[in-house]
């Protein structure tokens, strides 16, 4: 196996391989390791860095060599590092001495709750049918007698799995055969025969159609591979061999070569883009929008009758894909409440984006739901210690304990978001996701909605959020990563989950790392391993880690990390606790201390901690610490620490702030206390342009004057690639040119200068953007350095940038450079939409439009020249504060990494922010009588308080503070400052009184209002504010 060759050390980093090889220090010591940037493939690491390929789709490995080596192609590794102890074989020095993997330490088996109850071995088919043992057998199997059955552990566990999205005959069968069928498998298998026929019977039932499916899909596909790869290409003559053979092979076999192949084919029609074709066929669709009725029509074909239309509320979501910039999901309501997703391909990804900010006005202006910039997030991570929790766990979600917690008002306020992360935990998923849900709707009479749940063993992580973001959520993915003994057992690990919130991406990993104080370094290892291997986000992001994917990253969990202090002081711990002189402590948390020396949670933040340690305490008290453990080695001390922690890391300049931090005190069923934290965290929406929507400025983002320093070993070239979600695709610069190489330390300029090209390219759009900077080298594409440039933070001129660079949560270098939006005057515009027709209506109806081309747009014939009506206020993301664009707020380079550069710009203008629409819900009750309101006055505990309509605004819940950044007004210099209205509630005006309901002011405009300005050669949106024509881009 390759495991066990001596130069193979699997998943280690680059920068680990670095430093073995230089511990080695002979010219000619090398190691193999897996690639960072081709998954299944290999890099071959000596003096000099040579990339290993292993493709995905055939079965060989292909070396890349010195320029001018013909290539060679080897099955299997060892094959490979034999052929290369020769010389002459186009290294620059042939392989000699291989470098030893280190020996590891042998890990101390933990105890681990789950999988739960592993089936008995010695089981026999009478002990199956019964459950029980007869008693004649002895005392000695006691034991053993109280074990369920392995029918009754199966049947078990099968309750505690949602199964009610199968089908009714596979929920049938699979019920059935953990009945009946399962312990005749299980006594044959005990008799020698591991065939399992009852359930491979079992497996056959269910993928009856899945077989039939494989054996009509693959001779086409098979027919589609011999078009493209012409000639073939060595080894896939022999897998299409093992395709079409014998039919009697196993699903999963057949799925796996099926796989394959479809790699196969991905690879070959992806620099054609024929993949667009194959995956999605895209036939002729134009786009009839009445904005002012608040309908879209949709035409089968170019003179078709317009036969299908839908209402804005019936409009659930645009859902934008990530793995083809022009491809748009439509979901949308039909009939009785059921939902139906409408694919559309367009021309580009900037015709995808005029579509969609059509709609996004015209649903803006009448839903009467603005879309929020900020919401708030609770995030909660508890050790349950295999205990079911109390039957009240209220405190938890209303931030009541110690620290930094809410006042009575502000604990009663719901929340939009509920992260709930837990590590030994004996529920079932159902059953702990119905008590988490229970436990909201006592609190704020809103039954939340489950985003996602994944789950590890015991280690859980639940999402939940208010009924009214369900349809704003996209992009929904779950992963986990086990770091038990070998990194083969799970009950130490992480879960994650990922998502889009409208446009803003959130990354949640609740982790339980390796026990014991004793064991740092190995808890900093399997940091890296989840940041490494754990599959969250945009795919298309493959060269950054998890720390650069999101907008907001939180992490949360058990990270039992802890007081470095001899256990000999220990009274004097607990002493320092009860005197809440915290900061004596902190001071020695191994945490704090990794993070100061950049070991682990590179750049994350930690609100400050004003709670006592959640760990190690008696159970059923909060007054005493357990910190001494008697094992059969000895006495263990278990010293109390600060093990459950909730840390977070954004982009720059994006807005974050905590709440709260802290832990309850009435939760007392586990050794640990249950911790919480909630934040105030801007998002946003879809763009819609204060400009003429049917042009789109041009221009470019220019970054230039590129330096970097890397520390590395290696003598490589290396490149920057740029990506955004502002882009089309990402950029690659110009290799650049090293220019200082001392020992470990390598400077890297790169000359000349990268012009992105943005989808949208108006300002105001731009400053809510971010630039993903990767480096990496000319030889192996793989990752040197990551970091992050928020774009809001040239808002007024070329502004230069200093950022850390980090890759798999190792600091890596820094890179500096300047960077300049494009400015909204005096730029040529083009026209947006294509093969897309755009109807903009007032209130006339379809006939009193006149069609002006086949590629512009219907017109209604009564609209003059100079119209101005009032156009709606579409409220974008702004800025956390004047401050935080500043120069002085950039992050000063390392003196490691110090070297000369200009000043920044003197004269640069802080950004200016815009206002933020915050996210209100009432609860489902009407509201009490006054008692009520007397009654919490009265300072009785949460639980006894009669529920009361929710308060519809978070920030008057006191929870602002001197270090809370200010919440943005909106102001423009030179210009006299608005007042700010009061925000709208974010529910249906249907469940407002009439009486309430606001009325329109005689002679006020109706916000919405579109005026199309009709020429001779062109057209355009007109937008008004108060009867002037605003023509400025914000």
């Amino acid at each position: 196996m390759l495991s066990q060759q001596p130069w193979y050390h699997g998943n280690i980093t680059r920068s680990t391989a670095e430093d073995l090889l230089s511990k080695a220090g002979k010219d000619g010591s090398f190691l193999l390791r897996d690639s960072e940037s081709i998954q299944g493939a290999y890099a071959l690491c000596a003096i000099n860095l040579v990339h290993l390929q292993n493709s995905r789709s055939f079965l060989f490995i292909l070396l890349q060599a010195s320029e001018g080596v013909p290539i060679r192609f080897f099955s299997v590794l060892p094959d490979l590092v034999e052929a290369y102890y020769k010389e002459n074989m186009g290294l620059v020095t042939h392989l000699q001495y291989a470098v030893q993997k280190e020996e590891e330490p042998e890990e101390e088996p933990e105890p681990c709750s789950l999988p739960p109850q592993l089936p008995p071995r010695n089981i026999t088919s009478n002990e199956c049918k019964d459950g029980h043992s007869d008693s004649s057998r002895g005392n000695d199997r006691g034991t053993e007698l109280a074990r369920p059955s392995i029918s009754d552990t199966y049947i078990q566990r099968l309750q505690q799995i949602d199964i009610s999205n199968l089908p009714d005959d596979h929920q049938k069968s699979i019920q059935e055969y953990f009945r009946s069928s399962v312990c005749v498998d299980a006594e044959q298998a005990q008799n020698g025969n591991p065939t399992l026929p009852h359930f491979k019977k079992l497996t056959q039932s269910i993928c009856k159609n899945l077989n039939s499916e494989i054996a009509r899909t693959l001779p086409s596909l098979e027919a589609l591979q011999k078009v493209l790869d012409q000639p073939l290409s060595p080894g896939v003559g022999r897998l299409r061999s093992q395709l079409s053979g014998d039919a009697t092979q196993s699903v999963a076999f057949r799925l796996e070569q099926l796989t394959k192949l479809i790699y196969s084919i991905e690879d070959k029609v992806s620099t054609t883009k024929m993949l667009h074709f194959i995956l999605l066929m895209c036939f002729y669709c134009p786009f009839l929008f009445d904005v002012e009725g608040g309908k879209v029509y949709f035409k089968k074909s170019k003179d078709g009758p317009e036969d299908k239309y839908f209402v804005h509320n019936k409009i659930l979501q645009l859902v934008k894909s990530q793995k083809m910039h022009n491809r748009l999901v439509l979901v949308v309501e039909t009939e009785k409440e059921k939902t139906q997703r409408k694919d559309f391909v367009f021309d580009d990804t900037k015709k995808r984006e005029g579509f969609c900010q059509l709609l996004q006005q015209m649903k803006n202006k009448h839903s009467g739901k603005p879309e929020p910039d900020m919401i708030t997030v609770f995030v909660g991570t508890w050790n349950m210690g295999n205990a079911n929790p109390p039957p009240n766990i209220t405190s938890w979600f209303q931030s009541k304990g110690q620290g930094k917690t809410h006042d009575d008002t502000a604990s009663q306020i719901p929340h939009d978001i509920y992260v709930i992360g837990t590590q030994e935990d004996p529920l079932g998923e159902k059953e702990w996701i119905e008590t988490v849900r229970g436990a909201l709707r006592d609190i704020t009479n809103i039954s939340f909605k489950q985003v996602t749940t994944q789950t590890l063993w015991s280690i859980r992580i639940v999402v939940l959020a208010k009924p009214e973001h369900e349809n704003r959520f996209s992009h929904v993915f779950c992963d986990s990563v086990k770091t038990g003994i070998a990194n083969a057992l799970g009950n130490k690990g992480a879960v994650g989950v990922s998502f889009m919130l409208n446009r803003t991406s959130f990354g949640f990993v609740n982790s339980h790392l390796t026990s014991g104080s004793e064991k740092k370094l190995r808890r900093n290892q399997n940091y890296v391993s989840i940041l490494r291997f754990l599959n969250l986000g945009d795919k298309k992001l493959n060269p950054f880690d998890n720390t650069h994917r999101f907008t907001h990253l939180f992490w949360l969990g058990d990270l039992n990390y802890r007081v470095d202090l001899p256990a000999q002081e220990a009274e004097n711990i607990v002493m320092k606790i009860k005197l809440q002189q915290y900061q004596d402590l902190l001071a020695r948390d191994q945490l704090n201390i990794e993070k100061e020396e950049e070991k682990v949670f590179l750049d994350y933040e930690e609100e400050e901690i004003t709670f006592a340690p959640t760990y190690r305490f008696e159970r059923d008290t909060r007054e005493r610490y357990a910190y001494t453990k008697a094992k059969a080695t000895g006495t263990k001390y278990n010293l109390p620490s600060w093990c459950d922690r909730v840390l977070r890391k954004s982009y720059p300049m994006a807005h974050v702030v905590c709440n709260s931090y802290g832990c309850t005190n009435d939760i007392m069923t586990s050794d640990h206390s249950p911790v919480f934290a909630t934040f105030d965290v801007g998002v946003t929406s879809q763009f819609v342009s204060k400009n003429d929507l049917s042009k789109d400025a041009q221009g470019a983002i220019k970054i230039m004057n590129c330096v970097a320093v890397l520390l590395t070993k290696s003598k490589t070239k290396f490149f920057i690639e740029y990506h955004s979600s502002c882009l089309e695709k990402f950029v690659k610069s110009p290799e650049g040119e090293n220019q200082e190489n001392t020992e470990g330390l390598i400077k890297v300029r790169f000359s000349g200068q990268v012009e992105l090209t943005p989808i949208i390219a108006d300002p105001e759009y731009l400053l809510d953007q971010h630039i993903l900077i990767c480096i990496k080298s000319t030889d192996c594409d793989e990752s040197y350095g990551e970091g992050c440039v928020a774009l809001r933070s040239a808002e007024s001129s070329y502004t230069e940038f200093s950022i850390k660079l980090a890759h798999h949560g190792e600091r890596t270098g820094l890179l500096t450079g300047g960077i300049q939006l494009p400015k909204s005057d005096g730029k040529q515009t083009e026209k947006l939409y294509g093969e897309c027709t755009i109807c903009f209506w007032t209130a006339v109806p379809v006939q009193n439009c006149v069609f002006l081309s086949q590629n512009c747009c219907f017109i209604p014939d009564f609209i003059k020249d100079g119209q101005t009506p009032e156009m709606f206020e579409n409220p974008l993301y702004g800025s956390m504060s004047a401050s935080r664009g500043s120069k002085d707020h950039l992050p000063p380079p390392d003196a490691h990494f110090a070297f000369s550069k200009t000043d920044l710009d003197a004269d640069r203008q802080p950004p200016v922010p815009t206002p933020r629409i915050r996210s209100f819900t009432c609860s489902e009750t009407k509201p009490q009588s006054s008692s009520v309101t007397s009654t919490m006055s009265s300072g009785l505990q949460p639980q006894n308080i009669t529920k009361k309509p929710v308060v519809p605004s978070r920030s008057e819940g006191g929870t602002t503070g001197p270090n809370r950044p200010p919440v943005p007004m909106k102001s423009r210099p030179g210009q006299p400052q608005e007042l700010q209205p009061k925000p709208r509630d974010y529910r249906d005006s249907s469940e407002l009184p009439s009486k309430l309901r606001l009325q329109t002011r005689s002679g006020q405009p109706k916000d919405g209002m579109i005026t199309i300005v009709y020429s001779t050669h062109s057209f355009f949106v007109q937008n008004t504010r108060s009867g002037s024509r605003n023509s400025s881009v914000n």
